[in-house]
């Protein structure tokens, strides 16, 4: 045995894919281990380590509810993949896909005939009794007449090397973009052993899904428009949602991005609503509809389910599937198959029984230390219990309930888990118990089931429970030998010409733009917010230097609604309020929230590098959340924040295609940076420090001009050359003329590409700025106190521009986010 595996100890109860039963490496894990064995353990820690940073870059998360670590849990991927050899996949191949098409039978005949009931060959209360029966389904025959367009089945091996079922996947199966993933990863890790063992790929089973909805969509002659259908963010599997939309190329949309008029099926894009002909959800049955499903769910779309009925959409799955995922379903199915495919099933569940039958019931009770007793549907307030976990007088509540209610339950033999090797760092290579999901998608001529699938270990080692919710860790699957031809594309081969070519996204929904429009707001509130915030710290931790300075910069900042007024405490609790309190509104903290709340809903238009600088953002926060120091520390993180707050507006400006999108995004930060420009500009003048040197500093540094200052004129901060500075300067972008000719120039491109008006009064307030003669404050006719009327009515000017700049943000929100007059752009049959 190799010295790897010295410290390799399988559980003799229990397959070993490594080993076989004289403790001999099977032939087709050879290869691998030499390759492991010539390695040295450090090189083996690299490798890992690569792998973890492929992870993060990538951006791969599992969302975990009230996970004390974050909603976004790195996803976990062990550096050795589990290798299947060819014979032994065409079996488990030929399993799956008998097992997808039965399923799909029988999914037709309970919507439809209802003939497998009338015939005894299943009880009606296991359906009808069942939440998962969907009643205003029964007669709908779906687009395309398929029910079960994606399939996924978990599969555990048992100490004879069977492979056998221990569940199946058929309303929104979850997995398919994360094994992509995993191959992707893994595959760069062992690059030569990963060509030289021929491993499968994997393009062919998503150019096939591709194929089935394009091909079943009710499109009429129409390009099909193929949309993602997510429960957004929160969800567990959001990262795969985003990165199955990506690969495929469809649009990735919630409930709100589409609204049913007519019987059809729309999406809110920027120029109109466009007809959607295929949903590929990723949302449960139930939720799919509030109007006809669930009156509680504000994750579907009102009236989709007409819209099916009327067969003008294709849904995938079809709307009703998740009742076979009913663990009171897997007793029937080998007489089912056996009656509608004329055949055993290839590949045998683990032993099971519904509780309603008496010689079951008879069963069980008599063995109940060696069942695992679930409830029939997931609406009973009971969890799955292992009868050998019971003690007497608990097994006796336990049968009492099953006398009780026998329909209720079903009785599982506890599943087995087979063990495979995995790198455990400082520990080598140890077993783990394992499962293996594995997919099958339907096509023109029956199912094709994926050449590998999700592996997902049971971790820690003395458990069989495998969870990617409770710590579950991944496997890439690699099946060996007789690969497909390299020339299998992803993407279709239809050839592009001129005419094909394509500079915006058509299908951009509107919930996508606003919340770039607010993402754009969001960042720039935190950079001008931290900037003011510094500029606060620094003067209060130097406030010897000059207490005026300090005090005009606290008064500014509390007309703004930065600062919490006296009735909050100190200024020491007050500034820390500022930055990091969690109730008040206006703090560093709130506001970044809200950044984070945003980028998280526009994850799919940020780039890799841009979606990192923010998951540094959030660590740079979580750092000063947790300092106990004093303010001096605080400043010192803060400046740190300020530099990856600074970077987001790079990325905006350089990293982002100039579409519709980012043009959104640009008018936000334009608009939020013009207000705050204003708004501070405005109190400063009137708050009366425009003859304090000091003051004029701070406000220079608020501006982020301080150095353009001190080069251009090499002298103390006068009032006239900072107000040229920050109000007139054509070619400083933090001058509010700047920002406002940038503002109308992105409100003309908008007015020109959808046939809008113009803002009047917004031009006509850059005509008045533009007009303002500096000279007029260094000859007032009255005096100090013509400058003071001279001042004011500019902080007249900038309070008008600052308004005016909010109300087209209200009217951009009208125009492109409510969608409230008639349908634009589209199509009525």
């Amino acid at each position: 045995m190799p010295d790897l595996l010295t410290g390799y100890a399988p559980a003799e109860a229990a397959y070993d894919e490594l080993l076989d039963s004289r403790g001999q490496v099977r032939a087709h894990w050879r290869a691998l281990l030499d390759q492991l064995q010539r390695s040295q353990p450090a090189q083996l820690q690299q490798r890992q380590a690569m792998v973890t940073r492929q992870i993060q870059a990538n951006g791969v998360t599992y969302n975990v509810y009230a996970d004390p670590e974050g909603t976004d849990r790195p996803w976990e991927l062990d550096l050795l993949p589990s290798l299947i050899p060819a014979a032994e996949w065409q079996a488990i191949t030929a399993g799956v896909a008998q097992r997808a098409a039965l399923l799909d039978r029988v999914l037709a005949d309970l919507y439809g005939p209802q003939q497998l009931l009338a015939d005894g060959l299943l009880p009606p209360e296991l359906v009808f009794g069942h939440d998962s029966f969907l009643w205003p389904c029964q007669g709908v025959q779906p687009a395309g007449s398929t029910y079960l367009h994606l399939y996924a089945v978990d599969l555990a091996r048992s100490a004879d090397g069977q492979w056998q079922v221990a569940a199946d996947r058929t309303q929104a199966p979850a997995g398919a973009g994360f094994a992509l993933e995993n191959r992707q990863i893994i595959s760069r890790a062992f690059p030569e052993l990963y060509r030289d063992l021929g491993v499968q790929h994997l393009a062919g089973f998503f150019r096939t899904l591709q194929d089935t909805l394009a091909s079943q969509a009710p499109a009429a002659g129409e390009t099909p428009l193929v949309v993602v259908l997510t429960a957004g963010r929160f969800n567990e599997s959001y990262f795969e949602h985003l990165y199955l939309a990506r690969q495929l190329g469809y649009p990735l949309v919630e409930g709100s991005d589409l609204t049913v008029r007519d019987a059809t099926l729309y999406l809110k894009t920027l120029a109109g609503l466009q007809r959607v002909h295929a949903v590929l959800r990723r949302l449960d049955d139930d939720f799919c509809d509030p109007l006809e499903l669930r009156p509680d769910s504000a994750l579907g779309v009102p009236g989709l389910l007409e819209v099916v009925r009327q067969r003008r959409v294709l849904v995938a799955n079809a709307l009703g599937c998740g009742l076979l995922e009913a663990p009171g379903f897997a007793a029937f199915l080998p007489a089912i198959s056996e009656k509608l495919l004329g055949e055993p099933l290839l590949l045998p569940g683990v032993a099971s029984a519904w509780c309603a039958e008496p010689q079951a019931l008879a069963d069980v009770l008599e063995r109940l230390p060696h069942w695992l007793i679930r409830p029939c549907s997931p609406a009973q307030a009971c969890t799955a219990t292992a009868g050998g976990s019971l003690d007497a007088a608990q097994r006796a509540d336990l049968a009492s309930h099953l006398g009780q209610q026998p329909g209720a339950y079903v009785a599982q033999a506890p599943v087995q888990l087979s063990q495979a090797p995995v790198w455990s760092g400082d520990e080598g290579v140890q077993p783990r118990a394992i499962g293996m999901r594995v997919f099958a998608v339907a096509s023109a001529d029956g199912y094709r089931v994926m050449p590998g699938g999700l592996t997902r270990v049971a971790t820690p080692a003395d458990t069989e429970v495998v969870s990617m919710q409770h710590g579950g860790v991944s496997k890439d699957t690699w099946v060996l030998g007789e690969r497909q031809a390299p020339g299998e594309q992803w993407q279709g081969t239809r050839a592009l010409g001129a005419a094909d070519l394509v500079r915006s996204d058509p299908y951009l929904p509107s919930r996508v733009v606003e919340n770039l429009f607010w993402f754009g707001r969001y960042s720039e509130r935190c950079e001008d917010h931290a900037r003011l915030l510094r500029i606060m710290l620094a003067r209060y931790v130097d406030d010897d230097d000059d207490p005026q300075a300090l005090a005009a910069v606290l008064q500014l900042a509390q007309h703004l609604g930065t600062l919490p007024n006296d009735q909050h405490g100190t200024l020491e609790t007050r500034l820390r309020e500022t930055l990091l309190g969690a109730e008040w509104p206006a703090s560093l903290r709130v506001n970044l929230q809200r950044l984070q709340w945003t980028a998280g809903s526009v994850r799919g238009k940020l780039s890799q590098a841009n979606w990192q600088a923010l998951v540094e953002l959030q660590r740079d926060m979580q750092r000063l959340e947790g300092r106990e120091g004093d303010l001096g520390q605080l400043l010192d993180g803060l400046n740190r924040l300020m530099i990856s707050l600074v970077a987001l507006s790079g990325f905006a400006l350089d990293d982002m295609t100039r579409d519709d999108g980012w043009r959104f995004l640009l008018i936000g930060r334009c608009i939020e940076r013009l207000q705050f420009l204003c708004d501070s500009i405005g109190g400063f003048l009137r708050i009366g420090a425009s003859d304090d040197p000091s003051a004029l500093d701070w406000l220079l540094e608020l501006g982020n001009s301080s150095i353009t200052y001190r080069t251009r004129y090499m002298a103390s901060a006068q009032l006239i050359p900072v107000l040229d500075l920050l109000l007139l300067d054509e070619r400083n972008p933090h001058a509010v003329l700047y920002q406002l000719r940038l503002l109308l120039r992105a409100l003309k491109r908008l007015a020109e590409r959808f046939d809008m008006p113009g803002s009047a009064d917004l031009a006509q307030l850059e005509r008045r700025m533009s007009a303002f003669d500096l000279h007029s404050l260094e000859n007032p006719l009255f005096g100090d106190g013509g400058t003071r009327a001279v001042l004011d009515g500019l902080a007249g000017l900038l309070d008008a521009i600052g308004l005016a700049a909010g109300s087209v943000s209200e009217q951009l929100s009208l125009r492109f986010f409510a969608h409230v007059g008639a349908s634009q752009g589209t199509q009525s049959s």
